[in-house]
C-alpha cells in the first residue's frame, strides 16, 4: 500500500493522531506565555547536551541531557507538567525523553520546533557564565 493510499484509508488514525498531537505539544508563543503566567505549575526540561545548555536556554531550564534523563527522575515533579525540547523540529531527543517521562509517571509535553524554534522567535535566550 501506498503512502497516499494508507493517509486515505486511515482518516480515524490521524485524527487520533493529531488530537494527541496538539494534546501532547505546546509551540514556542504558547510555552512563553506559560513561563510568564504559569511558571510554577510547569517545569521546562533541556534534553540537550550540557555544553549547549551553557551556551544558551530556555529561561527557567533545567539541564537534563536526554542519556541521563532516567537516573536524573528524582530531581523532577510529578505535580507539575514537564515540558521537554532539544534542538530542532527533526531532533527525536525530546519525543524520547518524553516517552521515558510518560512511563514514569510524569506529565510531560514536547515544544514542538525545539530550541532552534524557540530562538527564531526571539524569544529571551539564557546563557551561562
Amino acid at each position: 500500500m501506498t503512502k497516499l493510499e494508507q493517509i486515505t484509508r486511515n482518516t480515524q488514525k490521524a485524527k487520533e493522531f493529531f488530537e494527541d498531537k496538539v494534546a501532547f505539544t505546546v509551540g514556542p508563543v504558547e510555552l512563553n506565555k506559560m513561563i510568564k503566567e504559569e511558571a510554577d505549575r510547569i517545569q521546562v526540561i533541556d534534553v540537550r547536551k550540557a555544553e549547549l545548555y551553557e551556551k544558551g536556554h530556555i529561561p527557567t531550564a533545567i539541564s537534563i541531557p536526554g542519556d541521563r534523563l532516567e537516573s536524573s527522575l528524582s530531581k523532577l515533579s510529578k505535580d507539575k507538567i514537564n515540558v521537554v525540547y532539544c534542538y530542532t523540529q527533526q531532533c527525536h531527543l525530546a519525543a524520547k525523553s518524553a516517552i521515558i517521562l510518560a512511563s514514569n509517571g510524569y506529565p510531560v509535553i514536547e515544544l514542538e520546533g525545539g530550541f532552534a524554534e524557540w530562538k527564531n522567535q526571539d524569544f529571551d535566550v539564557v546563557s551561562v557564565g
